[in-house]
C-alpha cells in the first residue's frame, strides 16, 4: 500500500481552502497535550485501513481558512489549546475529502469512519497506530496567510 504524495495532499488543501499551501518534511504528530485531531479510515470490509493525525495548529489554521475566519480566531484556539466546534467541523470536512486520495493511492477505496476532536478520548489501538513507525508520511503544511502545522498519514498493517 502506498500513501498519497505531497502533491495530492497539497491539491486537496489548496482546492478546499482556496489559498496557497506549501508542503514539506514534517515530524510525527504528537499525541500529547495539546492533543491532535485524529481521523480513521476504513476499507469496504469495514477494517481500519488508515489513521491520520493533524496537530492542533494545522487543524485550527485549516478550519479557519476553510470558513474564511480571520487568522486571529485560529491563533486564539492554538493559544488556548482548544479547538472550537466550528473549526473541528471544518477540519472534519477536509479529512473527509482526504479519503479519496488516500484510497486511490492505497488501491483500496477508503472512507472516513471517525474523527476524534482533541478533547475526545482516543482509543488505545488508534493511538498506537498513530504513533507507529513504518508506512507513514509526516508532513508540514503551511497555509498562506494563516500558519503551519503537522499532518501524519499512517497505513494500518493488520
Amino acid at each position: 500500500m502506498s500513501l498519497p504524495d505531497r502533491k495530492l495532499v497539497k491539491d486537496v488543501f489548496e482546492g478546499l481552502l482556496g489559498r496557497d499551501v506549501s508542503v514539506g518534511d514534517g515530524t510525527p504528530v504528537s499525541l500529547d497535550n495539546p492533543r491532535p485531531v485524529v481521523a480513521t479510515y476504513i476499507d469496504p470490509q469495514h477494517h481500519l485501513a488508515t489513521v491520520v493525525a493533524m496537530d492542533l495548529p494545522l487543524a485550527a489554521y485549516a478550519g479557519a481558512a476553510l470558513a474564511l475566519i480571520p487568522r486571529g480566531g485560529a491563533e486564539a484556539a492554538v493559544e488556548d489549546k482548544m479547538l472550537p466546534d466550528n473549526l473541528f467541523e471544518n477540519v472534519s470536512e477536509i479529512l473527509n475529502v482526504l479519503a479519496a486520495p488516500i484510497g486511490e493511492c492505497a488501491g483500496v477505496h477508503q472512507r472516513l469512519s471517525t474523527t476524534f476532536a482533541p478533547h475526545d478520548p482516543l482509543p488505545g489501538q488508534i493511538a498506537s497506530y498513530a504513533a507507529t513507525p513504518g508506512v507513514r508520511e509526516d508532513l508540514m503544511l503551511d497555509i498562506s496567510g494563516y500558519g503551519s502545522g503537522m499532518l501524519s498519514i499512517v497505513t494500518v498493517v493488520a
